[in-house]
């Protein structure tokens, strides 16, 4: 079960360690791999409704080339490549929801809120479905993330909302920093628009019959 504040912080974006072998985006000799976790600003917002309901995070559903830690780059032919030298600390659906966790753990507006293999006995479940984590080659630096979330309410197994997030995040260049920082700013804004529409969604069905 989780509380205000129960959670670290996310690591600053940066090199976390050095580590042999290969990831190659146009391919070449093997070189080290510089493992990355991106910081997230959390910013829970005070207009979002006070809940004394709880949420429990399923694991997120994602296609098996986004389940693993690879910073993926689609390119202008339209083929997803692997970032030569780049990995992520974590997979990125982990990312996803220590981002929307946290959110709402930090807004201080629901009653309580965990991941699904806690064990807690919760009202409404979340759940994610990562279609894509992919920087963006074609034209201007930047990075897409694509996300439907859908609320289960538990009692009746009903499903009382479902909505689709796709934010595209600007990069400052195709440098691995750039695009850690900017998958960073887009899993904030994704985990704040994920975290506020959860809360107004199951509130308004928790007054429904």
């Amino acid at each position: 079960m989780s509380r205000p504040g129960a959670f670290p912080a996310l690591i600053a974006a940066g090199l976390l360690v050095l580590l042999p072998g290969c990831s190659s985006l146009l391919g070449g000799p093997a070189t080290p791999v510089a493992m990355y976790q991106p910081s997230v600003p959390v910013t829970p917002d005070p207009a979002w409704p006070e809940v004394s309901w709880s949420l429990a995070l399923a694991p997120p559903q994602a296609p098996s080339v986004l389940d693993d830690r690879r910073l993926l780059v689609h390119t202008a032919q339209d083929e997803l490549l692997p970032y030569r030298g780049v990995t992520w600390a974590l997979p990125p659906p982990a990312l996803l929801t220590q981002t929307v966790l946290q959110t709402l753990d930090a807004s201080g507006r629901i009653g309580a809120v965990a991941h699904q293999d806690s064990g807690m006995a919760a009202d409404y479940r979340l759940l994610l479905e990562l279609s894509r984590f992919q920087a963006e080659q074609d034209g201007a630096p930047a990075v897409q993330i694509d996300v439907t979330a859908r609320l289960l309410r538990m009692r009746d197994m009903r499903l009382v909302g479902s909505r689709h997030f796709a934010l595209r995040q600007p990069a400052a260049s195709m440098d691995a920093p750039a695009l850690v920082n900017a998958f960073g700013q887009a899993l904030g804004k994704l985990g704040h628009d994920i975290a506020g529409w959860a809360l107004a969604t199951g509130q308004a069905a928790t007054h429904e019959p």
